[in-house]
């Protein structure tokens, strides 16, 4: 990174990006300056090469004070522009987000993310800066743009552009606060402690998953979200060695997926998280703490309820998982059976979890290398194939 390469941390200001605050990630920023100012980076093929090149902040990682929070809630339309929104154009911006996160689910981050990206920049963005036709619909359209910028933040995460996803959620828990959306806001940074899981900065992961839990993030939210940032919450602590407290949040997410019902009031955003999400973090989370076993059974159960023609890049990672755990349970012909389906799975989709998958089965089976067996070298080719097809 050109951070390291400096020994200094690096910011768009610096590079002659940004405007003069020296961060986007700066809590204190105005939301929409930053928002502006980060879209017209990651829309030009040029700038955003070097947005790639900041690194990774664990300053961003702290949390603002219950002030920010109050103070944020109480801004006002900035009316900036004459456009004028509706209920209409918030139910618009919703539909285009749920759009994405379809195509996120079955392709990955690598497919559709400047379209993300140049969405959340003119048409949401010039929504932003209007005026809107009463204080709710104001909330609604900014909740709406936080679920957008969400989702530039994870698509930038599974591309594995970590420093872009950073700025995006960022973004995102502002957008939700200036709406007084605190399960939105419980939302992102959920996934912000999912990527520091991720990059193995499990205290802060722990840190920003227990905010995200935090009053009402966590109270208002319905079961099933409820879950989702309990499971989270379990990855963290398991990821920091506190075994105890991640069992017992792993067995309280499961109590709040199972207190779901059809009929609940719940937001869209959370349409992908069921029994088989919950089981592939909950197996992520044994594996971290040792339990092969129990991480086994909890990536099958994983990859026998989910519909995988819908979430076929979540499906390909899960097999790849269970096959890794195979392996480190010497089970390795029954590893490369899983690998590959898993393999099988990934060849539309485009994620850097994708290729990690392919880099570790192939790194599992380094040992096996030139010793001709033939079910190994035809994983083994299957990995390469798709690596050297997704550079």
């Amino acid at each position: 990174m050109l951070t390291s390469w400096l020994n200094r941390d690096v910011t768009l200001a610096a590079m002659g990006l940004g405007d003069e605050q020296p961060d986007l990630r700066d809590w204190g920023l105005d939301t929409l300056k930053a928002l502006a100012a980060l879209g017209r980076i990651d829309v030009d093929v040029e700038r955003r090469q070097l947005l790639r090149t900041l690194t990774y902040s664990l300053g961003a990682l702290s949390v603002p004070p219950s002030s920010w929070w109050e103070n944020m809630a109480r801004t006002d339309s900035r009316g900036i522009t004459q456009r004028r929104a509706g209920q209409a154009d918030v139910a618009a911006v919703q539909e285009m987000t749920a759009l994405f996160s379809q195509l996120d689910q079955r392709r990955g981050g690598g497919h559709g993310r400047t379209a993300v990206a140049q969405y959340l920049l003119t048409d949401v963005g010039d929504f932003l800066q209007g005026t809107f036709a009463s204080d709710q619909v104001r909330r609604d359209m900014f909740s709406a743009a936080s679920e957008l910028a969400y989702l530039a933040g994870w698509t930038a995460f599974d591309n594995g552009e970590h420093p872009t996803a950073q700025h995006y959620y960022t973004v995102a828990v502002k957008l939700a606060a200036e709406a007084d959306d605190p399960t939105m806001a419980g939302h992102v940074l959920r996934a912000m402690a999912h990527q520091a899981v991720d990059l193995h900065k499990p205290h802060h992961a722990v840190r920003v998953a227990e905010a995200s839990i935090s009053g009402d993030r966590y109270r208002l939210a319905s079961p099933r979200e409820r879950s989702l940032l309990g499971v989270v919450h379990a990855r963290a602590l398991a990821a920091a060695g506190r075994s105890a407290e991640a069992n017992t949040a792993l067995l309280q997410a499961e109590r709040d997926l199972s207190a779901a019902s059809p009929s609940d009031d719940e937001p869209a955003r959370v349409f992908f998280f069921g029994e088989a999400s919950l089981a592939h973090e909950t197996a992520s989370a044994l594996r971290d703490l040792g339990d092969l076993g129990g991480a086994a059974r909890e990536f099958e159960r994983s990859v026998a309820t989910r519909k995988a023609s819908s979430f076929t890049r979540t499906h390909a990672v899960t097999l790849g998982h269970l096959g890794l755990v195979k392996a480190q349970q010497h089970s390795i012909e029954e590893a490369c059976e899983i690998w590959s389906r898993s393999l099988d799975a990934m060849q539309t989709v485009r994620s850097a979890r994708t290729r990690d998958v392919a880099l570790r089965i192939r790194g599992a089976l380094s040992p096996y290398r030139g010793r001709k067996v033939p079910t190994i070298d035809a994983v083994d080719r299957l990995a390469a194939d798709y690596l050297a097809a997704t550079i």
